[in-house]
């Protein structure tokens, strides 16, 4: 399934815990620049592929690899230092630090000057800026999910992989910050991101995978993935 060239490619992977695998034989690649959605129904396994992909799940079988360069064995932290970001789905701020702090925390890798990163970071995120002085337990949830996205930014990453992060949120708050993805999207920077709000995620992803049970189930373009009567039927409710 694999392509050469590929940002982001894997291969035939395997991943689990304990004695349990929960994905099986799963394939997937992200182009650069690309943004690219994983659905599936609750206990499919996504979340355990994006944690496999990004070393705090160990691959058992397969093949993960980022930029031409084999990801095995690999801690989390040397998998972001390659330029992986990994947003996970909840408890995903420090809620006792300012939002100027949790984005200085994302960038705890970062071997440089955290100035340059942290503007470009409130210039991308208004909201932000505005805010930065305010803890982050007394934000919105859209507006903790955005301080999350930014501490991931504050890395550079080529590739963003984002855990759900639409969970919870309004439908309102849900399309501003799918507007935020698109905008970062748009500077260069591939996405990977797991969604149950399959249909809106869809319609902006370049492609999109369907997981049921931990095995890949459908492949496409996210809009044409959208209207396969089988997603509609099993996954979009008609």
């Amino acid at each position: 399934m694999s392509e050469r060239g590929a940002l982001l490619e894997v291969e035939k992977v395997s991943a689990g815990y304990g004695d349990v695998d929960i994905v099986t034989d799963v394939s997937l690649r992200v182009e650069d620049g690309e943004i690219v959605t994983l659905i599936g129904p609750n206990g499919a396994g996504k979340s355990t592929l994006l944690k496999a992909i990004v070393g705090l799940v160990a691959v058992r079988r397969g093949r993960v690899s980022f930029a031409g360069r084999d990801l095995a064995g690999l801690s989390a932290s040397r998998v972001a230092r390659l330029g992986i970001s990994y947003v996970p789905q909840g408890q995903n701020v420090f809620p006792s630090l300012t939002v100027a702090e949790n984005l200085e925390m994302g960038a705890y890798l970062a071997t440089g000057p955290l100035e340059p990163a942290l503007a470009e970071v409130l210039a991308r995120f208004p909201v932000l800026a505005e805010r930065r002085r305010q803890r982050a337990g007394s934000l919105s949830g859209g507006e903790r999910q955005m301080v999350a996205i930014g501490m991931a930014l504050m890395l550079r990453p080529r590739l963003l992989i984002l855990d759900e992060p639409s969970a919870g949120l309004a439908p309102a708050v849900v399309h501003v910050l799918f507007e935020k993805i698109k905008e970062v999207n748009r500077l260069g920077i591939a996405v990977l991101m797991v969604e149950q709000n399959a249909r809106e995620a869809l319609s902006f992803s370049h492609r999109g995978y369907l997981l049921v049970t931990g095995r890949n189930r459908l492949e496409g373009p996210g809009p044409a993935l959208a209207a396969d009567p089988e997603v509609r039927t099993l996954f979009l409710g008609g």
